[in-house]
């Protein structure tokens, strides 16, 4: 991505990863503050994950911004551009997160692309913290999914919960099964890999007003 944001945002399902073994090969996990766990967390945390949260919202929407504020004739509905191919153990789950989220959202669309292109990647690997979305404030952008913690919990519902994060979601872990963004609250038995209609709602929202503020930074960016 080819903005800049100035806090490193780590936002992580909450799912600790018990020792399930992995027929896939190891691979390492991106270097990472620490996020909030499977636990919930408390109130100063909290409030720091809803921060995180933002920054990595901010960080899509401003890479968006300044390839749409090159192109200000593009269609109305905006295309967030992913790369997938550093996570090919999860190609299936991605694919179906992307389908549950563009069944859900009119305003904003995901779309799968080249690396060089991309808004956001993702990534696979083992990391004791789990699966996370993560900027590291010098834009590059990615989700992290973790391979035990894929086995534990249904992995169609973590990778769509950590995409709920680059459109704007934070964690709500003392949400319903109902809720996607309640992560690991729930537990391993909840499968459900939908955002309920108030989440739907929310991301519409976010991406219609956000993306109109980012585009006059691009556009104030671009004229200078």
């Amino acid at each position: 991505m080819r903005k800049t944001t100035s806090a490193l945002a780590v936002l992580g399902l909450g799912l600790v990863t018990a020792g399930l073994g992995t027929a896939v090969p190891a691979a390492a996990a991106p270097v990472a503050e620490p996020h909030a766990g499977f636990v919930a967390p408390s109130a100063t945390s909290s409030r720091s994950a809803d921060s995180d949260a933002r920054a990595f919202f901010q960080a899509v929407l401003a890479s968006v911004a300044e390839k749409r504020a090159e192109n200000p004739s593009a269609a109305a509905a905006v295309t967030v551009v992913y790369d997938a191919s550093r996570a090919p153990t999860f190609r299936t789950q991605i694919a179906r997160s992307t389908q549950i989220w563009n069944s859900s959202v009119s305003n904003v669309k995901l779309q799968s692309g080249s690396a060089s292109a991309a808004d956001f990647s993702y990534r696979e690997g083992n990391d004791s913290r789990g699966s996370y979305a993560s900027t590291d404030g010098r834009g590059n952008g990615y989700i992290f999914l973790d391979y035990r913690q894929n086995q534990q919990y249904d992995s169609t519902r973590v990778t769509a919960h950590e995409t709920g994060h680059v459109l704007g979601l934070p964690d709500h872990y003392q949400g319903p099964c109902s809720e996607l963004m309640s992560g690991g609250g729930p537990g391993p038995s909840c499968t459900n890999a939908n955002p309920n209609a108030a989440e739907r709602a929310r991301v519409d929202r976010l991406w219609a007003s956000g993306l109109a503020a980012a585009m006059d930074k691009a556009l104030e960016k671009s004229s200078r």
